[in-house]
Parts: structure tokens; sequence; C-alpha cells
């Protein structure tokens, strides 16, 4: 059935009173994962800063801090060290300490947990200064390329230069190891 064209039997504003009237909104929004990236960068560099700057008045040193989102929400994670070991007086010490100055600086605008730790019985190996710290102990190489059809390593730490750290393997042999193709090294206690 057609329905005539004709005037229409109400005004204007009696038709938005009976359609209704909707106001739309228009927002631009940068990339989040580009804003979080940079803001977990800046809180990162702080925590870093901070604690380079605290952490030797109180004889531990830096060893790294991650800030990320994990299963149970955002984690803040300082992982200090001392030469002979982290207590947990070390960790209450540096938490109350970090606490205070996350408070103060205020950058982190969200819910976080903050934990404070060592790197762990088997510490991951950055360069050379930490292979010659451990000088003696047995530690795990693995390499970005194979070296004599092996990519893997296992034995002591037996000698440190700029460029590689040579290991003892169980075999006796030494197995040179050039710090550019390491993938990864940690102590090692198996």
């Amino acid at each position: 059935m057609a329905v005539p064209l004709g005037p229409v039997p109400f005004t204007l504003d009696e038709r938005i009173a009976k359609v209704g009237f909707a106001r739309f909104f228009f927002c631009v929004i940068q990339s989040l994962a580009k804003t979080d990236g940079q803001m977990t960068q800046r809180i990162l560099d702080a925590v870093e800063d901070f604690s380079r700057s605290f952490l030797p008045g109180i004889g531990l040193e830096f060893f790294d801090a991650q800030f990320r989102k994990e299963g149970h929400g955002w984690v803040l994670r300082l992982f200090i060290d001392h030469p002979e070991g982290v207590s947990l007086d070390h960790c209450e010490k540096v938490s109350r300490e970090l606490s205070a100055f996350l408070d103060v600086e205020d950058l982190i605008g969200h819910p976080y947990h903050l934990e404070i730790s060592s790197p762990g019985l088997d510490r991951p190996l950055r360069d050379a200064a930490e292979f010659h710290r451990f000088l003696g102990r047995r530690a795990k190489i693995k390499l970005h390329e194979a070296v004599d059809g092996q990519k893997v390593f296992i034995g002591e730490i037996a000698a440190v230069d700029d460029e590689a750290v040579t290991l003892t393997l169980e075999n006796g042999a030494p197995a040179r190891c050039h710090f550019k193709n390491v993938s990864k090294a940690r102590l090692y206690l198996g």
C-alpha cells in the first residue's frame, strides 16, 4: 500500500520528541600500545635512576627492572643484588623506599603490585664483568650460531676477556664463546 506524500502532520520539535535525539562524539585515540610502551619506559627509567642512586648507599646493586601486565594485573618488579646474596631485610628496606618514591612521584596511575627480588641462583650473565665476577662457577651459554655443531655449552667459567668467555667443559676441553654470538647465558646449578 502506498503512503501519500503530503504535509507532515506534526512539527519538527514534535518529531524530535517522538523519535528522540542522539548526540555523537568523535574521539581520536592514539595507539594504546605506543602510549603504554612510552609510559612503561618512563616508569622504568625513573625506577632505575632512583635505584642506582639509592641502592649503593645501603650496599646493594641495581640488576634490572620490569613493568608489565600479567595475569593478575600490572607488576613492577625490581631485581637487586648483593655480593653475599639478597636477604629478606634487603627486600623489605628497598620496598619501603621505592614505594615512598613512587607515591611522591605519582608515576603509575593505576593499581599495580610491587615485587623486590634477587636475580636468583641461576641468574642471567649479561656482560664480561658479570662473567668475571663468577669465575670458577658453572654457567650455561646458548649461542646464536653453532660452534663445532653445538649451540649450548655448560661448564666452569675459566677465563674472561673483552671479546669472549672460556668455559671448561665436563670433559675438560675449553670452549671459547664470543660475546657477539651469545644468545643467553646464566649460572648453571644442574
